[in-house]
């Protein structure tokens, strides 16, 4: 297999800009949690804005990655402490918290609570029945001997 030289150096191109701009985001993320005034914000992003531009043209791989590593250097000196995340948000304290309960949880409602739906409990009671003709038809009647667990 023939490797084009320009084609890995266009794939490391692309690497090193998708890198910089997660670094771009995660600095304005930075900025936006310590400073809350919008003015303030603004003036940082620029700043910061403007450290990228000056290098945007970078070829060399080595000064590139140079750059990239004081840049997240950077970064890291100037996170918060504490940063702010959404509770419902990935490392908020309510993520993929959200509890969905089992088909089985309704079978144990007590039947003064089933009557307040009845259309809905006896369409259930349809279905269930159903898949269990559809189960004994794909996998056959269970055995009587068959111990349960």
């Amino acid at each position: 297999m023939h490797l084009n030289i320009f084609n890995t150096v266009e794939i490391f191109d692309d690497l090193l800009m998708l890198s910089r701009a997660d670094m771009w985001h995660d600095m304005l993320q930075v900025v936006s949690f310590e400073d809350i005034q919008r003015r303030m914000f603004r003036y940082h992003a620029v700043l910061h804005r403007a450290k990228f531009e000056e290098h945007r043209n970078v070829k060399d791989m080595r000064v590139a990655k140079d750059l990239l590593a004081k840049g997240e250097e950077e970064l890291f000196l100037t996170q918060h402490y504490q940063p702010m995340k959404f509770a419902r948000s990935p490392g908020g304290s309510a993520y993929q918290r959200v509890v969905e309960h089992p088909d089985w949880v309704l079978d144990y409602w007590h039947p003064l609570e089933k009557a307040r739906y009845p259309e809905y409990f006896a369409r259930r009671e349809i279905r269930k029945k159903q898949f269990v003709e559809m189960w004994e038809k794909q996998y056959g009647k269970p055995k009587s001997d068959a111990t349960q667990h």
